[in-house]
């Protein structure tokens, strides 16, 4: 490297015997006296030694030899300057190398040291050499450090100390040393080289500039010490760190050659400040897609707050990758929840609003609303200070009011929610370790495409992936296993929820979720659920059993195929809704396919379903609901039914019921066989001419009999004298107090059995 910069260039000043001309008697800038103008010197024409050389009668306590060309000054070039003199006469004195440093406008550089190690002359007739290393960089063995601001030097020497000696010097010599430093065979260069200091205070940005540049595809070594880049900084060539790295919050650093976590863990000398400068460079620059932990387990002592580390960033919609690595939430202050309680007002005219907020500019934004009213998953997604108002992921279903509302802020390994909109993340093959101190992920308040696949989220305090705007639409989570923080925990005493989503089209394919209190609770429609497995039970005999899957839009569209449903529900519930009483010009409960899963419950109370339909207020029904090809099975207890409605807030409207598909199931350990149509058998062994057949209990939500779409005898109909009657009889329906028995209506009294195919719903 130090051939390819100094070739060509005359380094070696003349020798004295060429004329004293060039050799000033001070600093050695132009017009300065020279040592054939005057002075106490001259050409010796023939010393044993030297042969001819410059002899100096000492009468000056500091008498200066300097050569007055301008040796350039180099980054990665380190100069050795050196002189052979001896003592002749008189008496003994000391003697040093010395320069006088000059800038770009050839002006003095000071505050630099311009002298090299003082060596005595106390022998008459010894010849003695005397030396320093002059360049950029602060290394060791470096006698003159002199940085980047000087361009060039004056050198020499000087002769210091006691007046009266006679001193003849051979000849000053500038060589280039710099193999000394750094080996021409190895493919990299220091940064010291080019003017890095190392001290955290000296602005060492244009030095790792001019390093990257040299580098010339080789690498770039950051040794030990504390380098300080203020202003953005992209290094293009590989780099390596022995020393860390210190700079603003808002400085980005990109290593576009070496763009994966360990660089940066190793640059910043902290794992979690290396992570978020890495995110930071990630959301920065468009050189690099993925950030790669190579392997490694990142222990995390605070949130990645993403608009605190890349403030700014705004809209984001370039696909980026976060993978390979594990990431450990290592318990300490930044993790505690907010609390706050506040009195707020709702008015279902404005329904994604509370206004009137008091201490509203300490609740933060991300922060879960709970209260009167409030239903699931619902959290502040932005707010106005001067105004007074939180806006909300979702409305709430409790009408018009004031009153008092909890705020909790949960905190995420990645926090998202300062983020106007973010597009295309992808979290892949990650292991993500909450430590029952953090949770995992807040989504942005608006975004597409998020992906979570092949990761492993363990332990979450309180939620794994939270939504608190749309930044969930469209978002794929696949083949990932979610564990909770309550495992030995019965299932009533619960409060961590895997996921919540708000906006369409999410798809939740192939995970496994383990004993949470929801896995997750989903509004919006258009969600593709197949191959999960989520487990919700307990080790209580007896033991409760809680919604695993939450639906809390009225009309899905949503299937839910292939899952193994184990010791969980699913609930549909229209708790998201600031009207929550159906009001004729909308969509009631429909949309939903549950088809082909595998459902399970043991040792749980009898009153336990798979599906629990929950209205959050009156007048609502089923109008397009799919259950067909599933497996329930209740082991060690017998439980009642698969399917309910919960009327803790409000009953359906049975006579409304339309388009309900329940056949195909096979039942195990369930006392009532559910299915629309449903066959009912009757035998009447007395002769009438109205048979009213039981309560039917096996209709789905045990709603009305509603038609009856066929009836067919099983034997012959005959009157008392045993003739047979052919003529088919006319049905009544909505029979009884509970309106779920059939009445078959005949043309005089007879007896036999039928086959009776009944409905709860009508097909319009």
């Amino acid at each position: 490297m130090n051939i390819a910069i100094t070739n060509g260039l005359l380094l070696m000043p003349p020798a004295f015997r060429a004329g004293l001309n060039a050799w000033s008697r001070t600093n050695g800038t132009p017009g300065s006296a020279t040592w054939a103008s005057g002075g106490t010197g001259g050409i010796n024409p023939s010393d044993q030694d030297f042969g001819a050389c410059l002899e100096i009668f000492k009468q000056q306590t500091t008498t200066s030899i300097r050569f007055m060309g301008e040796t350039p000054m180099i980054a990665g070039v380190y100069l050795r300057v050196s002189a052979r003199l001896k003592l002749v006469a008189g008496v003994p004195c000391s003697a040093r190398i010395a320069g006088w440093a000059g800038d770009g406008a050839r002006n003095h550089v000071t505050g630099l040291p311009e002298t090299g190690p003082t060596v005595p002359l106390d022998t008459i007739g010894k010849v003695v050499e005397i030396s320093a290393i002059v360049g950029v960089g602060a290394r060791g063995g470096v006698d003159m450090s002199w940085g980047t601001r000087p361009v060039y030097g004056h050198f020499g020497l000087d002769l210091v100390g006691t007046n009266g000696g006679a001193v003849r010097i051979e000849s000053v010599r500038i060589e280039d040393v710099s193999a000394a430093f750094v080996p021409s065979l190895i493919d990299w260069v220091d940064v010291r080289d080019y003017g890095a200091v190392g001290d955290g205070v000296t602005n060492d940005r244009a030095a790792f500039l001019a390093a990257d540049q040299a580098a010339n595809g080789g690498w770039v070594l950051v040794p030990e010490g504390n380098f300080l880049i203020q202003g953005d900084l992209a290094i293009n060539s590989p780099i390596r760190f022995k020393g860390r790295l210190t700079a603003p919050a808002s400085t980005r650093i990109a290593f576009l050659q070496s763009f994966d976590f360990p660089t940066y863990a190793d640059a910043f000398g902290n794992e979690t400040l290396g992570m978020k400068k890495a995110l930071q460079a990630l959301f920065g620059y468009t050189d690099h897609v993925t950030l790669d932990l190579c392997g490694r387990r990142v222990e995390i002592d605070e949130p990645l707050v993403i608009d605190a580390l890349a403030p700014g960033l705004g809209d984001f919609s370039n696909r980026r990758v976060i993978s390979n690595g594990s990431l450990l939430a290592v318990d300490g202050p930044a993790w505690l929840t907010g609390n706050w309680t506040s009195q707020a007002t709702y008015d279902p005219a404005t329904p994604g609003r509370l206004t009137n907020v008091a201490n509203v500019a300490a609740i933060e934004i991300g922060s879960r609303v709970i209260g009167n009213g409030v239903g699931r998953e619902v959290y502040v997604n932005g707010k106005n200070v001067a105004q007074g108002w939180l806006s909300l992921s979702q409305p709430l279903y409790g009408g018009a009011g004031t009153r008092s509302y909890s705020f909790e802020r949960y905190r995420y390994i990645f926090d998202f929610s300062g983020v106007d909109q973010v597009d295309r993340l992808n979290f892949v093959d990650l292991d993500i370790n909450c430590n029952g101190v953090a949770s995992c992920l807040m989504l942005p308040a608006k975004g597409e495409m998020i992906a979570v696949r092949d990761c492993y989220v363990t332990r979450p305090k309180d939620r794994a992936i939270t939504s608190i705007g749309r930044g969930c639409q469209d978002m794929l989570v696949d083949r990932c296993q979610f564990l909770s923080n309550e495992m030995s925990l019965p299932a009533q005493q619960r409060n961590t929820i895997a996921i919540n989503v708000n906006g369409n089209d999410v798809k939740m394919r192939n995970n496994r979720f383990v004993r949470f209190a929801h896995f997750m609770v989903a509004h919006g429609g258009g969600h593709i659920i197949t191959g999960n497995h989520w487990f919700q039970g307990d080790n209580a005999s007896d033991g409760l059993r809680y919604a695993g899957l939450v639906l809390t839009q009225k009309n899905v569209q949503t299937t839910i195929s292939g899952n193994y449903i184990d010791n969980a529900s699913v609930e549909w519930t229209n708790e998201h809704s600031a009207y929550p009483d159906f009001t004729g010009n909308e969509f009631s409960f429909g949309g939903l396919t549950i088809s082909g899963n595998t459902c399970l419950c043991s040792k749980t109370v009898p009153w336990f379903t798979w599906l629990t339909v929950k209205p959050y207020g009156s007048g609502h029904f089923v109008h397009g609901l799919s259950v067909v090809g599933n497996v329930f099975k209740a082991l060690y207890n017998q439980i009642d039914r698969v399917e309910r409605v919960d009327t803790s807030i409000a009953d359906l409207d049975y006579n409304n019921m339309r388009n309900v598909q329940f056949e195909g199931n096979t039942f195990n350990g369930v006392s009532n066989y559910v299915s629309n149509p449903l066959m009912i058998q009757h035998v009447q062994n007395s002769t009438s001419n109205s048979w009213t057949l039981p309560v039917i209990e096996g209709l789905p939500f045990q709603a009305w009999a509603k038609s009856v779409q066929s009836v067919v005898s099983e034997a012959p109909i005959i009157d008392n004298s045993g003739s047979r009657l052919d003529a088919m009889p006319w049905v009544q329906t909505h029979v009884g107090s509970s309106k779920r028995q059939i009445r078959l209506n005949w043309s005089k009294p007879v007896k036999g059995s039928v086959c009776v195919y009944a409905r709860m719903d009508r097909p319009q």
